[in-house]
C-alpha cells in the first residue's frame, strides 16, 4: 500500500488569497461528498424499482450544478482579484476541472435515474449482481479520491486511477453478458439495454476519477501525467 505524501503547507503567505482558495477546497469536498450520495441513491432507485428515490435524484441536479458555478465563479474571482501564480494558479486550475468532473459525474447519476425510473415495471433480467459490484467500485473510487484530495495525496491518485482498468473490464462483461441474455431471449431487450447504458454511465464515473487524479497530481507537483 501506498504511504501518503504529507499534507501541503499553505501555498501563499497571502492571508485573504489563502482564505479564499481553503473556501474554494471545502467547497469541492462538499461537491464530491454530493455526487457520492447521488451515485448511492441514483443506483438504489434502480435496484428497489422506487421512482420516488430516483425523481429526487434528478431533482437534487440543481443543487449541484449551482454547487459548480459556485465554485467557478469563486476560481475566477480569485485570479481576477488576487493575480495568483506558480502553486496557487495551479490549484485554481484543478479546482476548475475537478469541479466540472464532478458535475459531469452528478448528470451520469441524473441519466441513471432516468433509466431507473422508466425501467419500474418492466420484468428483472438475471446476471445483476456484476453490475452491482461495478457501481459500489464506482462509487469506492470518488469516495477514495475525495480522500486524496483532502491528503493532497499524489500516489493514492494513482493507485486508485489504476483501479479504472477493472471498471473498464467488467463493464465489458457486463455489456457481453446482457447482449447475450437479449439474443437468446427478446423479451429481456427493453431492460437489459437500459442496465448496459447503466454501466456505461458507471464506467464514465471511473474515467472521471482518473482525471481528478490527472488534475491533482498536476496541482500537487507541476507535472502532467496521463493515467488513462
Amino acid at each position: 500500500m501506498s504511504q501518503p505524501t504529507p499534507t501541503s503547507t499553505p501555498s501563499t503567505h497571502r492571508p485573504v488569497l489563502q482564505a479564499e482558495l481553503d473556501a474554494i477546497r471545502a467547497a469541492i469536498v462538499e461537491l464530491t461528498k454530493h455526487v457520492e450520495v447521488a451515485i448511492e441513491r441514483a443506483i438504489w432507485g434502480l435496484r428497489e424499482r422506487n421512482a420516488e428515490i430516483c425523481t429526487a435524484v434528478i431533482e437534487g441536479d440543481l443543487a449541484i450544478n449551482d454547487q459548480h458555478r459556485k465554485i467557478r465563479d469563486a476560481c475566477f474571482h480569485v485570479i481576477l482579484t488576487q493575480a495568483p501564480v506558480a502553486r496557487d494558479l495551479r490549484d485554481i486550475h484543478g479546482f476548475d476541472h475537478i469541479a466540472s468532473e464532478l458535475e459531469r459525474m452528478a448528470d451520469h447519476c441524473v441519466s441513471i435515474a432516468r433509466i431507473g425510473r422508466s425501467m419500474v415495471d418492466l420484468p428483472d433480467v438475471p446476471s445483476s449482481e456484476p453490475l452491482g459490484m461495478l457501481a459500489e467500485e464506482a462509487e469506492a473510487q470518488v469516495r477514495d479520491m475525495l480522500g486524496a484530495f483532502e491528503a493532497h495525496d499524489t500516489l493514492a491518485a494513482r493507485d486508485i486511477a489504476r483501479r479504472d482498468s477493472a471498471v473498464d473490464m467488467k463493464y465489458r462483461q457486463i455489456f457481453s453478458t446482457y447482449v447475450n441474455q437479449m439474443t437468446a431471449d427478446g423479451s429481456l431487450a427493453p431492460r437489459a439495454t437500459g442496465l448496459v447504458f447503466v454501466a456505461h454511465y458507471l464506467e464514465r464515473i471511473g474515467d472521471r476519477v482518473t482525471n481528478i487524479a490527472e488534475e491533482l497530481i498536476f496541482a500537487e507537483t507541476g507535472g502532467l501525467e496521463d493515467l488513462g
